[in-house]
């Protein structure tokens, strides 16, 4: 590695050493110094202006290459030692004391590597000969300079002790009861740090090194063996759940840069493993082919537009009549972009990799396919209606109607799937063959089956009456509910609201979890997560009658 960050630094300091005169040489080691203590590592130096203040000239080239205030103290420090090297003087015939590394660690009782650190800080340091030999010494005014210009930092080091045995013993047996409660290394070190005022990296490397040196008592023990496909497949699904990457890792004893490598792995080979069946086409492959496909789409036909919905149908069948019918153009729009969309995921899916797919790879795929699925899903319900007209031909008595469409539903998207749009052909043809040859063969399939239960009392359960009540009611009792127990669990504190909801799963999405699952998660056992839940009931049970809310369950 190069000793200087800097080149236009490294050969100014060569050609210096070489062709400079010794008082020229000694001229510069006084203005490198001068220019080194008012250096700031946030700023960036020109070149031209750094060799004006080191040799008083400007170069012709490189004027404008730009060096980190960072890189230039460092390469400054290195270009005065050079020079210093240079000169071939004694510690004796500089005029004035110097002292080496270890006597100003002495003098400031701080580390070797904290006066280095100095160093690279601005601490201007020579190379002279002491005891005839040379050795890397600081002139006494360098040093004063120094201390007067980084006060704080000076009494930062010397107020540094080193940490005793009773404060790491500590450190490890307050490690160990915080693990114990679910805490990772991470989160342990950073408390812990808060508390004895350490830096959390001083205490994360004490409890490394002890884990290091007594493996068979590890507060941290790493966890041996690769993850099962089980477990990978699991640890996907709970992120897709909501589940955060540090719950992940310490709930299967897991680094956080291993649980995004497992998440990625999991992701690459589900992707792979996506079934991705297209209509092909010699277009696809043509210049500026996305361009033309995915380009606007044609508008509606006005006469296609949406109906008056009849009065008194069910809320499903008054849906359809909201969705607007595809005139031909559209539906050779749609049926070219959905197969288009999926021919450049399968393209992209021959190229996934587990080991070097990059991300945006994968998320490309990703958004093909989910872009391809919302085309599917507009098809579809464009072409409901066509369903609900073929279903109410195969009535029969007996025959649910809404069984029939949903079976003639999964039909028509069997229909999209397999559709060839480049024969010109219009779908509502295709798909109406399709619907028509499948309840040709699941009525009766359905009729013999039902034969196998029939009795001669039959006519008297089609004619009786549904005692069944009102679903859309109930719905709507539900919803009400819903919201009393919402407005109810306002009046909870913040953690009895978290343990009732994650008991409930009263969340958005979410499954009811079990008490160990929630005392994971809040960090306590799960007999206190009991003992909450227990509480938190009766509570809800005080104001629910409080505010005469009838609420089943509670």
């Amino acid at each position: 590695m190069p000793r200087y960050r800097s080149i236009q630094i490294q050969e100014l300091a060569a050609q210096q050493v070489r062709f400079a005169p010794q008082s020229v040489r000694n001229k510069q080691i006084l203005q490198a110094e001068a220019f080194l203590l008012s250096i700031d590592s946030e700023m960036k130096y020109v070149y031209g202006n750094i060799c004006h203040e080191i040799t008083g000239y400007r170069p012709e080239a490189d004027e404008d290459s730009n060096v980190t205030g960072e890189d230039l103290a460092h390469d400054l420090r290195c270009f005065v030692e050079d020079l210093s090297d240079s000169l071939n003087v004694s510690a004796a015939d500089l005029g004035e004391p110097v002292l080496t590394v270890q006597e100003i660690s002495e003098q400031f009782n701080v580390s070797a590597k904290t006066v280095d650190r100095w160093r690279d800080r601005g601490l201007a340091s020579r190379r002279l000969k002491v005891d005839g030999r040379k050795r890397v010494v600081i002139p006494k005014s360098t040093l004063d300079r120094f201390v007067a210009a980084h006060q704080k930092e000076i009494d930062r080091g010397r107020t540094f002790r080193q940490m005793s045995d009773s404060e790491r013993q500590q450190i490890i047996i307050d490690a160990r009861a915080m693990a114990a409660t679910g805490l990772g290394l991470t989160e342990v070190s950073r408390q812990l740090g808060q508390k004895l005022g350490r830096a959390t990296e001083t205490v994360r490397y004490t409890l490394r090194d002890y884990d290091k040196s007594h493996p068979e008592n590890a507060i941290f023990p790493k966890v041996a063996g690769q993850v099962s496909v089980e477990h990978q497949s699991l640890m996907f699904d709970l992120h897709a759940q909501g589940i955060s990457i540090a719950d992940l890792a310490r709930r299967f004893g897991r680094s956080k840069p291993a649980v995004h490598g497992i998440l990625a792995e999991v992701r690459i080979k589900r992707l792979k493993a996506v079934p991705i069946d297209y209509m092909d086409s010699d277009e696809y492959r043509m210049e500026g082919a996305e361009g033309i496909i995915c380009g606007t789409a044609p508008d509606y036909d006005p006469q296609k537009g949406s109906l008056r919905v009849p009065s008194g149908l069910p809320a499903y069948l008054a849906e359809l009549y909201k969705v607007p019918l595809l005139n031909k153009a559209q539906e050779q729009y749609y049926f070219r972009k959905m197969n288009f969309l999926k021919y450049q995921a399968s393209e992209l899916q021959k190229t996934l990799d587990v080991r070097r797919t990059a991300a945006r790879v994968v998320k490309k795929m990703e958004s093909l396919l989910e872009d391809a699925n919302g085309v599917k899903n507009m098809l579809t319900r464009s072409n409901l209606r066509l369903v609900v007209s073929i279903a109410k031909r195969h009535m029969k008595p007996g025959v649910n109607f809404f069984e029939l469409v949903s079976d003639g539903n999964m039909s028509l998207i069997r229909a999209i799937e397999k559709f060839d749009y480049a024969r010109g052909n219009k779908f509502s043809t295709y798909a109406s063959w399709a619907i028509m040859k499948n309840f040709a063969r699941s009525v009766p399939a359905e009729h013999t089956r039902l034969d196998r239960f029939r009795t001669g009392f039959d006519e008297i359960f089609y004619d009786s009456e549904d005692g069944r009540g009102n679903a859309f009611a109930e719905e709507l009792v539900n919803n009400s509910q819903r919201n009393a127990l919402m407005e109810i669990l306002e009046e909870l504190n913040g953690r009895e609201r978290k343990v009732i909801s994650c008991r409930y799963g009263l969340g958005k999405g979410s499954e009811p979890e079990t008490l160990e699952q929630v005392g994971n998660r809040l960090g306590v056992t799960k007999e206190r997560v009991r003992q909450i839940e227990v509480r938190t009931l009766e509570k809800l049970r005080r104001i629910a009658q409080r505010k005469q809310v009838d609420i089943p369950g509670i």
